[in-house]
């Protein structure tokens, strides 16, 4: 006979109602995995259930209520009394990770978060356990299941990004207030988990640089789909000059980029290290059944005795000064030597063209360019002189791109 291991599930929303009907299902076969038979003891919810009442009687706790408030009082909580926990709350994580994880270290306790990041993709997993004896240079990725849809829908079917955005609202991959993920702070989030991970470096969500795709645009995408790019919001956590940058941004992938053809809600996460040079791992992003796999991933880890060690972080050494290779969309009048001034104020500060096209746009003309990678101060230095320029009519158009190709 296999053992009773209660859970206390703080939640019962989406993820939560998931993960508890999950472990009714499987209950039976992970018992006979591990020897021991997992139940839902008590439940959290904001109208009923008593925190301590559920503590006392819990193995384990599942907290999936999500936000800063209450969730870090009950995880630390928890953790102070040496029981186990599981969260997917990235939030957490990414603003009190460090604070939480003393706390469980202190105690003896596990705090598993394998759901925080990427939907079922054992990114966490993989990062801790697989290539934990590997020295990662870059991790990045699409973690951002929202933001992907509508990128793609936009590309696909030609949609708006407004109409994108309401679709993806529709079939429930974006929140009623959408801010989190399509202003990239749902991403950053990720991101920083990652980069604390993988490189052993105590990153905050506030040291995440961030961008959205807010302000992508149909013309956008037809560039992208003229030159075969494809436009994703991508973060990047990598090591640079001794330090390590952390980023999310929109940016232009060539065909061959494993990150290229991702598409819809899904997510990917590409490790690279010298010992593996890359891989990707994809997979569904978003939704209650994948975050609630993913839990019930960490829980059969504490039912089968496999803890991890996670030593404390040193202070992170964010590196600002990055190279990059950018897009350049103007709109400009269409009249002799705009296309001089525009190259002189390039050349002045150093930034190379890579590939030019010129298209008339009514009154004027529409110049896109895409540089060779230079330094970030540098090309937004010449960027704020272009937009100064008498024949320029529009604020300049910014996208970044990942000039990496992979061949088989």
């Amino acid at each position: 006979m296999a053992d009773t291991f209660k859970i206390g599930l703080l939640g019962s929303g989406t993820v939560g109602g998931s993960f508890a009907a999950l472990v009714a299902e499987r209950a039976d076969a992970i018992a006979a995995l591990t020897g021991h038979r997992p139940e839902v003891s008590g439940v959290l919810t904001r109208s009923k259930g008593d925190f301590d009442e559920i503590l006392a009687e819990a193995d384990a706790i599942v907290e999936l209520i999500g936000g800063i408030d209450p969730a870090r009082d009950f995880v630390s909580r928890a953790l102070q009394v040496g029981k186990p926990v599981i969260t997917a709350n990235k939030a957490l994580l990414s603003t009190h990770g460090e604070e939480l994880f003393a706390v469980a270290d202190a105690n003896g306790a596990q705090l598993l978060f394998e759901a925080a990041v990427a939907g079922v993709i054992p990114a966490i997993r993989v990062i801790e356990e697989s290539l934990a004896g590997a020295y990662v240079e870059r991790v990045h990725g699409i973690v951002n299941g929202t933001t992907n849809y509508i990128l793609t829908e936009m590309a696909r079917n030609g949609l708006s990004y407004d109409a994108a955005l309401k679709q993806a609202q529709d079939l429930g991959y974006a929140e009623a207030d959408p801010t989190a993920d399509v202003g990239g702070a749902d991403a950053a989030a990720k991101m920083a988990i990652l980069a604390r991970l993988a490189f052993g470096a105590g990153v905050t969500l506030d040291q995440v640089a961030c961008e959205g795709i807010q302000n992508i645009t149909s013309e956008d995408i037809a560039y992208a789909k003229e030159f075969d790019l494809v436009l994703k919001l991508v973060g990047t956590a990598e090591r640079i000059n001794g330090g390590i940058s952390v980023r999310v941004f929109p940016a232009f992938l060539y065909p061959s980029h494993p990150l290229a053809s991702v598409h819809g809600s899904f997510n990917a996460v590409t490790v690279e290290s010298p010992a593996i040079t890359e891989i990707t791992m994809s997979g569904p992003g978003a939704g209650g059944i994948q975050t609630a796999s993913a839990v019930l991933g960490d829980l059969v880890s504490i039912l089968r005795g496999s803890p991890r060690a996670r030593p404390p972080a040193a202070p992170a050494q964010i590196v600002t000064d990055i190279q990059s290779a950018f897009y350049l969309h103007l709109e400009v009048e269409d009249r002799p030597g705009v296309l001089a001034d525009v190259a002189a104020k390039l050349g002045e500060h150093g930034v190379s063209v890579r590939s030019f096209n010129q298209q008339d746009a009514g009154q004027g003309a529409r110049l896109v360019m895409v540089m060779h990678r230079t330094p970030e101060h540098d090309f937004f230095a010449a960027v704020n002189q272009i937009k100064d320029l008498p024949a320029v009519s529009a604020e300049p158009r910014v996208i970044r791109v990942i000039e990496e190709e992979f061949v088989e």
